[in-house]
């Protein structure tokens, strides 16, 4: 005699299973739903007593094998075709699965029981093209996928089509406040960068007009100092913008070390 009980936190998953054992076996099932103390939400746990076309049931689901023990891996005769591939895949992950919320890191995973079936899992996406790999936790075996891609492509072979494309659009944003993070990083660093730069510079000239009348200074010096005590917030490339002619970056940064050298002799 067998009985099976599936439990999930999920409402949907628990109709889904409802209506498929009903309407596809004609099994009978019984409903309890409990409450966790821990989380505060609700759990189902679904019965299927022993009656008669529970075990054939079973054997077609690739739950029992042909002995009538249980299949602890992937019975390779429901999924020879790609669309019952997918079924398994879709099935597995509604049963144990969870994707996190692509706002943070990419993770996905699916918890099984045993390693036989976790690895038949790997296989399985493997055919696919997706790469997965298996983590021993405890008495358990998580399946799991770090890349992006390899979720996105998971989620459109199980026919999670709209959950893909609201996954790619959260991926195109966070690609894009990335980039523009970076940027804003880069803007600022550059800006700190020139500020050091700039007060730096201020001191060399105090240190050089304490020795020196800025009349007796080269010209090209003279104009330097004035462009950096005018325009003490500007790079060196904004000021050789300012120069009458303009002056290259290289040109005015010239400048700048013949006034360091002057400074420190």
């Amino acid at each position: 005699h067998y009985r099976m009980e599936v439990a999930t936190d999920t409402p949907s998953v628990a109709r889904l299973v409802i209506r498929l054992l009903h309407t596809l076996y004609r099994l009978k099932t019984e409903l309890t739903v409990r409450r966790s103390v821990l989380h505060k939400t609700p759990n189902y746990l679904i019965g299927i007593p022993s009656q008669p076309g529970l075990a054939e049931a079973l054997h077609d689901l690739g739950i029992i094998n042909d002995t009538g023990g249980l299949e602890m891996g992937i019975d390779p005769k429901i999924i020879q075709k790609q669309c019952c591939g997918a079924a398994y895949l879709r099935g597995a992950f509604l049963g144990s699965g969870f994707i996190s919320d692509p706002k943070s890191n990419f993770h996905f995973e699916i918890v099984v029981e045993n390693e036989q079936l976790a690895y038949g899992l790997v296989d399985l996406l493997a055919e696919k093209g997706i790469t997965a790999k298996v983590m021993h936790r405890r008495n358990t075996y998580m399946v799991y996928l770090k890349s992006g891609d390899a979720i996105l492509e998971f989620l459109a072979f199980t026919g999670a089509h709209r959950s893909a494309i609201a996954l790619e659009e959260e991926r195109v944003v966070k690609a894009v406040r990335g980039d523009v993070n970076r940027l804003i990083n880069a803007e600022l660093a550059n800006q700190q960068k020139a500020s050091k730069a700039a007060v730096a510079q201020i001191k060399t000239i105090r240190r050089v007009l304490e020795k020196h009348s800025i009349q007796t200074l080269p010209p090209a010096l003279q104009e330097f100092i004035r462009l950096r005590v005018t325009y003490p917030e500007a790079s060196l490339k904004e000021l050789g913008d300012r120069a009458d002619p303009p002056l290259s970056k290289s040109a005015i940064n010239h400048r700048v070390r013949r006034l360091e050298a002057l400074a420190k002799e």
